[in-house]
């Protein structure tokens, strides 16, 4: 799932990316029809042979690549790589026809672990990432060092009023200070390179700048810039919780390390398409195959991709009524960029035959909640194109159909389901969360816990196969595996799409601007 873009490039974050709607356990009023007969009956058979046993099967499998390939499968590596060697192999022993499509992209990256570790004391590692307890600036050049915490001009506990503190505003706020020393500085009334500067005219080794502290104001930033080149030490930005525990004991000294590298690299997308079916109403459904650096990416979106894998190696000996295409995206993490290649490479008329395109990223969180992207918009006020609406109701009453309660979530672009969208194509998909915290109304529908992230391990090295919910794979591989069942032989009232698209749709996904200060 797409969040965020390492070193500047950031993606949509949905600060309350689910809301919840009445559990409905009576079939929607407005619920496409499905199959009838011996359609329904294949829609039956696919749903009883795609078992969560048999997807976790294609988990396991990426969690050997991962474990082979330096725990990650990030696009633009060898993980990566052999994901898609994997999943391209088993489509087209299926009798599939599979393409490679190629592109090129920035990879913006590090070489070795980022690492921030407390050296005295009782030693500690902290987590690199957006979810994690720091970042680098983006713009700090690569550089190691190790040395004393030096507090400059800190406000702790912090002030009531966001930007009170002034630390590190003022080249006086380092008198004194001893060169050689890692300056620690708190977020505040000016930017932060203004304070960066001013401990490299210091004799810094390096600078950390943690967040300020009010409500708000505690979580390491999504985008913290410097706003340019020319700083000469390596630069941190960490939670507020962090920083104020560098502070705590006079003395504190830490190693830190950044490097990273920006280089332009290829990765691919895998398209695999049933050699029978109309030809002219083509059913996607998608997933994204990479994974974040920090990890092996088994949620984020081994999940998603192994549902959609072992669907249409079930769906191989059919003869379904509509073209099937399943498609398995590379770079999502670094902003949706294999579906937009995907997408921007068909014509008009290629487009036009496309009937709908499902979306399934996360679908397994240990925390998890069952959420349908709102399609019909009457939830979060964002309506997907004609006929997205029906997918959404479609998904609803498989949900209802089985007594389980479900809540709709944010349709805003955020996955890949945001190229098809922005040409008008009908979306819909599964989510089942990522960084929010569960709700306590939540937990008492779904069960779960309550204040924690529905998926802790987001972006993280612990994204293994241990950060799966067996419960809500098997559920959500059911969905997948019904309503792709249901639209091979019947997409009455959904698509095929509109060939134009407004461009105004795209505009979500580029999430919010950097912070400055």
């Amino acid at each position: 799932m797409r969040s965020r873009l390492r070193n500047g490039a950031v993606g949509a974050i949905t600060a309350a990316a689910l809301v919840l709607t009445p559990v409905t356990l009576a079939t929607p009023a407005h619920a496409h029809s499905g199959g009838h007969g011996g359609a329904a009956d294949s829609v039956r058979k696919l749903v009883k042979a795609v078992t969560g046993k048999n997807v976790k099967k294609h988990l396991r499998a990426l969690q050997s690549i991962a474990d082979a390939n330096g725990g990650t499968r990030v696009s633009g590596t060898s993980g990566f790589d052999a994901s898609r060697d994997y999943v391209a192999g088993k489509l087209r022993r299926a009798g599939y026809d599979v393409t490679i499509q190629p592109f090129e992209f920035t990879f913006d990256g590090y070489v070795t672990p980022p690492l921030l570790k407390r050296t005295s004391g009782e030693q500690k590692t902290y987590t690199y990432g957006f979810f994690g307890d720091f970042v680098a600036l983006q713009d700090s050049p690569a550089g190691a060092a190790s040395g004393r915490i030096r507090p400059v001009d800190l406000v702790l506990p912090p002030g009531a009023e966001a930007n009170s503190s002034t630390s590190g505003c003022e080249a006086s706020d380092f008198a004194g200070f001893p060169a050689g020393d890692v300056a620690l500085m708190q977020r505040g009334t000016c930017n932060f390179r203004v304070k960066v500067d001013n401990a490299v005219a210091a004799g810094a080794s390096a600078a950390i700048v943690f967040n300020e502290g009010q409500e708000g104001r505690t979580e390491v930033d999504l985008n913290p810039v410097l706003g340019g080149p020319g700083v000469t030490i390596p630069s941190f930005f960490t939670s507020f919780a962090v920083g104020a525990e560098l502070a705590a004991t006079a003395g504190t000294t830490v190693e830190l390390n950044w490097d990273p590298i920006v280089e332009t690299r290829t990765t691919y997308n895998v398209i695999a398409q049933s050699r029978k079916g109309d030809p002219d109403n083509v059913v996607m459904l998608g997933s994204h195959l990479d994974s974040v650096q920090e990890g092996p990416g088994i949620n984020d979106n081994g999940s998603g991709s192994a549902a959609v894998l072992e669907v249409a190696l079930r769906m191989a000996g059919t003869k379904p009524a509509n073209r099937m295409r399943f498609a398995f995206w590379g770079a999502e993490e670094f902003g949706l960029l294999g579906s937009g290649h995907y997408v921007a490479s068909l014509t008009p008329e290629e487009r036009a035959r496309i009937a709908l395109y499902l979306n399934f990223d996360m679908i397994a969180s240990p925390n998890y909640t069952f959420g349908v992207y709102d399609g019909d918009g009457d939830a979060f006020g964002t309506a997907g194109p004609a006929g997205s609406d029906v997918i959404e109701a479609d998904f609803e009453k498989f949900f209802a159909g089985r007594g389980l309660p479900y809540k709709a979530t944010a349709f805003t672009g955020r996955s890949d389901y945001g190229p098809f969208i922005s040409v008008g194509i009908p979306s819909g998909g599964l989510f089942t969360g990522a960084e929010v915290l569960k709700t306590a109304e939540e937990a008492a529908i779904f069960g779960g816990t309550a204040g924690i992230p529905l998926d802790p391990c987001y972006h993280s090295a612990c994204d293994t196969i241990r950060n799966i919910d067996d419960r809500a794979l098997d559920v959500n591989a059911d969905a997948v595996a019904t309503l792709a069942g249901t639209y091979a032989y019947d997409t009455k009232g959904i698509g095929p799409a509109a060939p134009a698209a407004p461009a105004s749709r795209g505009a979500h996904a580029h999430g919010p601007a950097p912070s400055a200060s």
